[in-house]
């Protein structure tokens, strides 16, 4: 792979790691979301975090004071993505139970979901922007074998 396609990768256990995937399956999957445009290399930080650190950023950063799935913070776009994903294992957790999907696919979903985010898809600036964002998540999540995780919406 080029050195501008490449994809620099750093996984942090801010939480307990039971369950949690492991970096070669992060990989895959950020890999998978960000050569979308088949331009683009990357830098990118996935910390998995606690309930209580996850309420924690998604308050000081978007003013919500709940715990949410993914936060994605966008440092730079071009020539290489920069960026750091926030999951929270325990939302994640608690969605793939009550939605009755796999664990393995919710997170797949979510890492590509917030990969996207880096690279500036916005699913909260207007439908046509979330339809786009969600028909790049479906077409990514089948290409590593995943389900739609949209299938059974309303």
């Amino acid at each position: 792979m080029p050195p501008n396609k490449r994809l620099n990768l750093s996984v942090q256990y801010a939480c307990d790691k039971a369950g949690l995937p492991l970096r070669p399956q992060i990989r895959a999957w950020a890999r998978a979301a960000l050569n979308v445009d088949g331009k683009r290399g990357g830098q990118v930080t996935v910390r998995f975090v606690d309930a209580e650190e996850g309420r924690l950023l998604n308050n000081d950063y978007r003013g919500k004071d709940y715990a949410t799935n993914v936060l994605s913070f966008s440092y730079e776009v071009s020539p290489v993505v920069c960026g750091d994903l926030v999951v929270c294992a325990e939302v994640v957790a608690r969605e793939a139970a009550e939605q009755g999907k796999p664990l393995a696919s919710h997170y797949a979903h979510l890492i590509v979901h917030g990969m996207l985010h880096l690279q500036d898809y916005d699913h909260e600036a207007g439908e046509e922007e979330a339809l786009r964002m969600e028909g790049q998540e479906r077409v990514i999540l089948a290409a590593l074998g995943y389900p739609d995780p949209y299938a059974g919406e309303g």
